[in-house]
Parts: structure tokens; sequence; C-alpha cells
């Protein structure tokens, strides 16, 4: 973030690895719609309002699809491509982007800040992004929720003046919420049941842990009245032994993606 007089600039940066972040051969429509959309989701959690975007890109793929599924992004999120780079060479596809906005209400809302109390709460459910991951792999069914993810950035708006903390899940629910806890200082504690999921209901362990949703994860102080529809998934309390307390006990393997 950058003060500029009566201003806060909120600048993003995320990059995006092909056999990592996207299937290898996947149409590059879809992968520049993801590239903009998770960059625009960070603003969100931060309830900016997007300025532009700086681009940076290797030709050589499917140049073609990919400025078509950027210019349908940034279309459908009213946002302008402000410039950046392009290089060309062999080897597999790494993209990057730098995503701008101006923050609408400050103090901007931070990982930390939960306090004793609040509400933890979740804007919709996860697990979307792994059945779609599965779909496309095997080239059947809906797998529009990995290859499109959505940025909730008017959702995000709304709730920065409100919000204790806030932000936005992209490497598993729990992960994320035991961030997010470590930076408050604080515990959470999380009632499985109560986080809404788009998978089976045996798959509700993996669907906490494996990212890509993009929703937003805030806390809120008791009796806040939201403004956009929300998932009550826990509680914040004193800080104990551990980050998160999942139906009273911690979490045990691994929380969800973790970056090498």
């Amino acid at each position: 973030m950058l003060d500029i007089g009566d201003e806060t600039l909120v600048l993003t940066h995320d990059a995006m690895a092909e056999g990592v972040h996207f299937l290898p051969g996947q149409d590059a429509a879809d992968v520049a719609w993801k590239l903009v959309a998770t960059n625009l989701s960070d603003l969100a959690a931060k309830g900016a309002e997007p300025l532009g975007v700086l681009l940076g890109y290797r030709f050589g793929g499917d140049d073609t699809r990919f400025v078509e599924g950027l210019r349908e992004v940034l279309d459908h999120y009213h946002v302008p491509l402000l410039g950046g780079d392009t290089i060309g060479g062999p080897g597999s596809q790494v993209l990057g982007l730098t995503a701008l906005g101006r923050a609408t209400c400050r103090p901007v809302p931070a990982r930390s800040g939960a306090r004793v109390g609040d509400g933890l709460w979740l804007t919709g459910p996860v697990g979307g992004a792994m059945i779609g991951f599965e779909a496309l792999q095997a080239g059947h069914g809906d797998s529009a929720a990995y290859r499109r993810p959505a940025a909730l950035l008017a959702q995000g708006q709304a709730l920065a003046p409100l919000v204790t903390a806030m932000m936005d899940v992209s490497d598993g629910l729990l992960l994320d919420a035991a961030r997010m806890a470590d930076a408050s200082a604080m515990t959470f504690t999380i009632d499985a049941q109560a986080v809404p999921i788009a998978a089976p209901e045996a798959r509700r362990g993996e669907a906490l842990r494996w990212g890509d949703d993009y929703q937003l994860l805030f806390t809120a102080p008791a009796g806040t009245a939201l403004p956009v529809p929300a998932h009550r998934i826990g509680e914040v309390t004193a800080r104990r032994d551990t980050a998160l307390l999942i139906d009273g006990a911690p979490p045990s393997g691994s929380l969800g993606y973790q970056h090498s």
C-alpha cells in the first residue's frame, strides 16, 4: 500500500506458471482470465477499486487466445491494461501481472486486526475449484470454477468498512485462516460443518484445504449487520497453543498449498 495525499494506493503482483497454476495445453483464454481475476481478488480483500493492470507476457504459445481472454476479463471487470512488457523465448509459460487499486476506505483491511469475540465469516463455498480441476483433467464436467474464478470486488468494497481482518482464500481455507490468526495473534475456532462446500460431503476435508476458490475470509464484531451474503464458520478467541481449532481440536496434516 502507498499513501499519496488523501488516497491510498493498493498494489499487488502475482505470477502463474504452466504446470503449477494451470495445466499444460490449457486454453490460453482461460489462463488470461485466471491471471487477472486472481490479482483482482487481492484488491477485493483490501476493499480496493481497480485502476488498471500491468502485464508480463512471453510470446510463443496460443497468443491469439490469450489476447481474447485478456480482453474478455478486462472488459468484465472494467479494468484497463496500462502497459507491461513482453518477451520471446522457449520453455514453459510463466506469466506475471501487477494490479493497481484505490482503497475505498481507511484504514485498509489487513490480515491482522481480528479481536476476541469476532465472528469468522466466509463469503461462499470452497471446493469448487478442486472439482473443476478434476473435471478439466478428465475432459468432462463443469470446470468453470477452476478455469475462471471470480474476484469479489463489490463484496470486498462493501465489507471493508466493517471488518476487523480480511483476506482472500487462495491456498486453502485452513491454511489461510491460520495465516490470518497468526497475523492477528489470535486463535480461530472453526466449525467444519458450518463451512459451505461445493464438493461431495465425503470430500469436505479436502475442500477445506484445496484452495483456488478466492472467497473472502473475514472477521467482524458480533452483531455486525453484513451488507453481503456470508456464512459464519467460527469465532475468534484469545491466542492458544495453535492458530486453529477445528471442531475443538488442532488440525492434522497439511492445511493447504505451500509455495516452494
